[in-house]
Order: C-alpha cells, then structure tokens, then sequence
C-alpha cells in the first residue's frame, strides 16, 4: 500500500472551553466549536463571542486550527443576526466557518471572503459534481456524507484538489446525512437548528389499537429498547485505508461528550495516526488503544457505511458490554507532593477507591486513593461532585490528566 506523505488532520469536538483545553491536550491537530447561535448543537453548552476569542487565542497558542460551526439551515426573519454574527466571526478571525446552509454560504463569502468556508455533512454531499459546485462558490473543504463507502470517498478525492474530511468515530444518526425529523415531530425541536431531542435514543414498546394501556416491549436490554438506535462509528481498525484513500481531515464526533470520552478518544487516535504514518505496513491496534475505547461510553461499535456491509448499519438492538467501565471523577489542577494531586471533583470519589490517571502523553497509571483532603484541609472518607479535593495515593504521580474510577460491569 502506498501511503501519501501527508499526515491528516485530528479533528476534535470541543463543546466548551474546558473541553477544548482537554481537545488540545491530548493531541487534536484542529477543534470544532460553535457560539450560542446558528450551530446544529445548542445543548452542548458552547461559547460566547468573548469566549471565541479567548478559544481562538488559546488554541493558536497551542499551534491547534479552530473552526466555528454555523451550519443550521437559516431562516428568513434571522438573516440580519446572521449577518451580524458573521462580521463578529471576521473579528475573531478562525481558521475556518462550517457552513451548510446555500445563503449562509452567500453571506460569507461577501462578509469574510479572507476565512475558508468548510461544507457540513448536513449539505448531503455524494459525488464528485456536488463537490466541484461547491468549489465554484467558495468552499475549501467538504465534509462528505457519512452515507458514503470508502471507495466512493477514495474516487473523489483523488479527483480534486479540495479538502475532504469525513467522520471516523462517534455517534450516527439515524437519518440520511444527519437530516432527521423525528425530534421537530415528537418534541417541537427542530434538530437542522441544533436543538435535537434525540427521540431516536428514547424508550418504545408497540401499543395494540383495542388495547391502548396494554404495552408491549421490543427487543431490548436493561435499558430500553432501540427500535432506530444507530450504532457507534469506530473505524480505529482501518486507518491505513483512510489515509490511503487521501481523506485530509479525520473527525471525531461528541461536542455533547464529556471530558474522559475526549481525552480517551482524542489521545487513542493521535497515537494511531502517529503510528501508522511513521509505519504503515506495520500498523497494528495496540491493546491500550483497545481498552481506550472499549471502556469509554459507547453502543456497539461498527464500520458505518464505509465497507457497503448492510449489519454494520442496522439499528443497535442488545449493545452488550462486559468488564470495566470508568467513572470519570475529574481534572488534576495540582500537585502539592509526590504522591498528592488536587483535582476538580465532578463525580464522588471515596477514600480506597482504585482510581486511573490518563496523562496527555505516556502510559495509564494505576492507584489506589489512601486519604481524601478538602479544601480546608480537613481529612475527609469521601469528595462530592462541584469541589475541589487533594487526593493523597499509594503510588507517586507526577503526571496531569483525566481522573477515573474503575468497576465492573456483566
């Protein structure tokens, strides 16, 4: 196989300013963000005009490309806000605008002509034609169709010069392209305009019409049943083909993750990309990578439409999973001696609890919590959610990172 010199970009969600700080961290070549308005995830907390700025600021410090989402299919009556937030978008200055929507597109162009415009997987685009129009009105990069298979992907990037970057791992979406309908008609909220309910996740049983209180359950697990439930995209296996298939961009989904889905994620794949560019025939999956992944929140993972195999596409029916699952409990903000870290305390943690520490860089460490302080420096058994505790451990620990909790599961 023959493998372009190119490396491709680490494309990492940063739903908020934290999530960002973690996004960099862990080895994100560039991030995708989103102000309070016009983006397609307004739950996922995102940022203020003045936290843009500071986003930007802080990521170009860090050498790390930022690109703000504004790819809601926009109405009539928002037009002047959009303009008006276009000439902020030119004040921040990021490295590139998501668009989707044809008069956003229009408005851009003449607003910030000097910011690279990057095309949505919302735009539906699924063949070579599509990607030279956009081309024609200004588009840079396409972020292709996830209905796509790789060979499809492989025959239209070797056919242009724009950039293409498509989804490598996360949640699908159960509708063509992402364009779904369920949660304007069972929730009032439209998800093209980023307040999607997720009525696809949400619990169903089939209900006889003479026996309208009598319910009766699908295939299900313990915790409902999934009669549209996509399953999750991992194409961690198949990192050479992507490469090879020219792909410039490999994007991570999850704005509305939390930080050790992040961390875990964004870190297993800049090692994997790492390796197989430095050496390609050799690329293997390594066990970190596996456990990683495995024990992050996650359905059942698959290969999308990417190898045109139809059970990688059905709907998430049992989603088993065994052995250990982390708690995340929290962020190291400091050290105060060898064997003590202060961290910010998001979920409980309790004095004997077996904890992991996922740096950055370097290998997972392993510890036990020996003694709880809080911030008065009072011994304490346990820390709650919303503080800060220095946690003393049976082990030195000179590294930052992700603090979890490990227990079993099946």
């Amino acid at each position: 196989m023959t493998i372009p010199q190119k490396k491709p970009e680490l494309l990492a969600p940063a739903g908020n300013f934290e999530k960002l700080e973690v996004a960099v961290a862990y080895g994100a070549d560039a991030v995708y963000l989103a102000g309070r308005e016009f983006s397609l995830r307004n739950f996922s907390g995102n940022f203020t005009i003045t936290e843009l700025f500071k986003a930007v600021e802080f990521a170009h410090q860090h050498h790390v490309r930022v690109y703000i989402a504004c790819n809601v299919y926009s109405r009539t009556w928002e037009q002047s806000a959009i303009t008006e937030y276009l000439h902020k978008i030119k004040e921040i200055s990021p490295d590139a605008l998501i668009v989707a929507d044809p008069g956003i597109i229009h408005q851009a162009g003449k607003i910030i002509p000097e910011i690279a415009l990057h095309l949505s997987t919302q735009a539906s685009t699924t063949c070579l034609n599509a990607v030279n129009f956009w081309k024609t009105i200004g588009i840079k990069r396409v972020n292709l169709a996830r209905e796509l298979s790789l060979t499809e992907i492989r025959e239209i990037a070797s056919q242009t010069d724009m950039e293409i970057e498509t989804f490598i791992h996360g949640a699908m979406c159960i509708s063509y392209s992402g364009r779904c309908l369920l949660s304007s008609f069972l929730s009032g909220r439209d998800s093209n305009r980023g307040l999607c309910s997720h009525p696809c996740r949400w619990k169903y049983a089939v209900v006889e019409e003479q026996r309208p209180f009598s319910f009766h359950p699908l295939m299900e697990d313990h915790r409902g049943s999934y009669i549209f439930n996509s399953k999750d995209l991992c194409m961690l296996a198949h990192i050479p083909a992507l490469v090879d298939a020219g792909i410039d961009s490999f994007k991570i989904e999850g704005r509305m993750k939390g930080l050790n889905y992040l961390a875990s994620v964004v870190k297993t794949y800049r090692q994997a990309i790492d390796a197989c560019i430095d050496s390609p025939e050799q690329y293997r999956i390594k066990p970190q990578w596996q456990y990683e992944l495995s024990r992050v929140y996650h359905r059942t993972y698959t290969t999308g439409f990417y190898f045109n195999q139809p059970d990688e596409i059905q709907p998430d029916y049992e989603n088993k999973r065994t052995g250990e699952i982390h708690s995340f409990i929290g962020r190291i903000i400091d050290q105060i001696q060898d064997d003590e870290i202060v961290i910010t305390v998001k979920n409980k943690i309790s004095i004997n609890d077996h904890i992991e520490i996922l740096p950055p860089k370097g290998r997972l460490l392993k510890r036990k919590v020996i003694d709880i302080f809080d911030e008065n420096k009072n011994s304490a058994r346990h820390a709650q959610p919303n503080t800060s505790a220095c946690l003393k451990l049976n082990q030195k620990c000179s590294e930052t990172g992700i603090v979890r909790k490990v227990y079993s599961i099946g």
